[in-house]
């Protein structure tokens, strides 16, 4: 719990590291795919068809993310919002199995169907950074922070949760006083994450060995 309960004087410090993180994450990624580009006798351009089906991930989650807000006051919405989240690996799967019979002969070697899931969203996070920074700095008009400001004040009426309820009410206040781009680099380092961390299982399922023929 104390990771989650942090103060407001770390969060510029929090805005930063993700900046710093994604352009590092950036940089080794171009390096990577330029090595494995090179290596390539089929000379398949891995980041331009991660671009292509990271773009078309991109527009799911900002699809998605419009469902957000919408179900903090309509229950049904946030159900549905739940269920594209889950389709999200789902998506990835296909989209990478599709790379693979189309463009790499129906055979993708681990590293190489790594790359591409991760630069897939890693593209799909970029282009959903946009829509984020758009939403937060000209939309929201702090809608979603106080939406959640009312669940906490109904939290904290309940019996063993005013301690609990009063410290995440803190923790909300610090977020708020974030920028619209400061918001935009947290969501965008938090997403890159998590398609990082799906990039492995789904390189793992997608990868076929061509079989030597004798």
């Amino acid at each position: 719990m104390k990771f989650f309960l942090l103060r407001e004087r770390n969060l510029p410090f929090l805005a930063f590291s993700s900046t710093y993180l994604t352009v590092l994450l950036l940089k080794c990624t171009t390096f990577v795919t330029d090595f494995i580009e090179r290596m390539d006798e089929n000379k398949i351009y891995l980041r331009g068809y991660a671009m292509q089906y990271g773009t078309c991930m991109g527009l799911f989650w900002i699809f998605k993310f419009a469902f957000f807000p919408l179900g903090l006051k309509m229950p049904l919405l946030e159900l549905l919002f739940m269920v594209l989240t889950i389709a999200v690996p789902v998506l990835g799967y296909v989209y990478a199995r599709r790379f693979r019979d189309r463009y790499c002969g129906g055979y993708l070697s681990f590293f190489r169907a790594l790359a591409f899931c991760f630069l897939m969203y890693m593209f799909a996070s970029i282009l959903t950074a946009v829509a984020h920074y758009i939403y937060f700095e000209y939309i929201d008009n702090g809608f979603i922070f106080n939406a959640y400001e009312q669940v906490l004040q109904q939290a904290g009426q309940m019996q063993g949760m005013e301690r609990l309820a009063k410290q995440m009410s803190e923790v909300l206040d610090a977020f708020r006083k974030l920028s619209a781009i400061q918001l935009t680099m947290q969501l965008i380092s938090q997403n890159i994450f998590y398609g990082s961390l799906l990039a492995f299982p789904t390189a793992l399922l997608v990868m076929r060995r061509k079989v030597p023929v004798y």
